[in-house]
């Protein structure tokens, strides 16, 4: 008899073993609620887009999709978590460009950190361009009557980010380095806590998302004086581009742009599906509609090309970095 229950449960177990394979097999990919990582608070861009997807994402894959704020750091708080997280498909990450910027500033020297090794791309997802956000207390309505004030104060101005090596940090960057404006940096934890002091004076200007500066420029809380795409923005078509005050910026994209990572080693079953449900996610009309009411354009790409924009980021960003000295703060 106990040689019987011996077997049982000895059968029993290699069932449960098997169920529980089964389960967690690619095949059944996804079984439960998926988080998607932000490295910012939210109010900021990544954040804004982040949510104009989430509900389509989901239905695509049959699961929830539950979006996880992890600031800090500059990013790097979350960019570890998911970096150590199960390759499963289960932890993912909404970045954007700073994840880049970041290794371009930072090098592999001073940083173990290292997003070509420790990612795997998931899809590209969408650009959006930037606005020069200026304080209403500030005396200058233009790009040249911006500079030109930075150069007569007899301290420097000063300007807000989401943080070191984020992307109002270095995009502030190389328009100072192409215009000879003066301009102290000043990090935040996040694109909204930046904007909130731009508001209120207390800092000069901001790189800011197109999504938090449309409402507080047309509302007049601040003034914006150029965009970083290469046309005017539907959303703000007042506000001219780089181009067209004179600033000729140096061979890196201003833009943001957004892709999701898993950790490295995810099934290529489950890259897969989640690739072919990002694809189906930005073809919903009623997404694309709400992207162009924010100046999100999609942009799918698969996981392969995500991975040649990250290495290709780096290396431009890196020659920018390097040619100017900027270093970490």
């Amino acid at each position: 008899m106990r040689s019987f229950f011996r077997c049982c449960f000895f059968v029993c177990a290699l069932l449960g073993v098997a169920a529980s394979a089964q389960a967690q097999s690619p095949s059944s990919y996804p079984d439960r609620p998926i988080r998607l990582v932000v490295a910012f608070p939210p109010g900021g861009a990544t954040d804004t887009l982040t949510r104009q997807i989430t509900q389509e994402l989901g239905e695509a894959l049959g699961q929830s999709v539950v979006i996880e704020n992890k600031p800090g750091a500059g990013g790097y708080i979350a960019w570890n978590y998911v970096a150590a997280a199960e390759p499963d498909g289960y932890t993912l990450l909404m970045a954007e460009n700073a994840i880049a910027m970041s290794q371009a500033l930072y090098k592999k020297a001073t940083s173990s950190f290292d997003p070509v090794k420790q990612y795997d791309g998931i899809a590209l997802v969408a650009t959006s361009p930037l606005v020069l956000a200026v304080a209403n207390n500030v005396n200058a309505n233009s790009v040249a009557e911006l500079v030109a004030y930075s150069r007569a104060l007899p301290q420097k101005l000063n300007y807000a980010s989401a943080g070191i090596g984020s992307v109002a940090h270095l995009t502030f960057e190389v328009i100072k380095a192409a215009t000879g404006m003066q301009a102290v940096h000043v990090p935040y934890k996040g694109g909204g806590p930046a904007m909130n002091d731009v508001i209120a004076g207390h800092v000069a200007m901001n790189m800011a998302s197109i999504q938090v500066a449309k409402g507080l420029v047309d509302a007049g809380k601040i003034k914006g004086l150029a965009v970083t795409s290469t046309e005017r923005s539907p959303v703000l078509p007042n506000v001219p581009t780089m181009t067209e005050v004179g600033v000729k910026t140096a061979d890196v994209d201003l833009r943001f742009w957004f892709g999701i990572f898993a950790p490295t080693g995810v099934p290529a079953a489950v890259r897969a599906k989640l690739e072919k449900a990002v694809s189906a996610t930005l073809s919903n009309p009623h997404v694309r509609e709400r992207l162009a009411h924010l100046d999100i354009e999609p942009a799918y790409a698969p996981g392969n090309a995500l991975k040649a924009k990250l290495e290709s980021e780096i290396a431009n960003w890196s020659k920018f970095v390097d040619a100017h000295g900027i270093k970490p703060e």
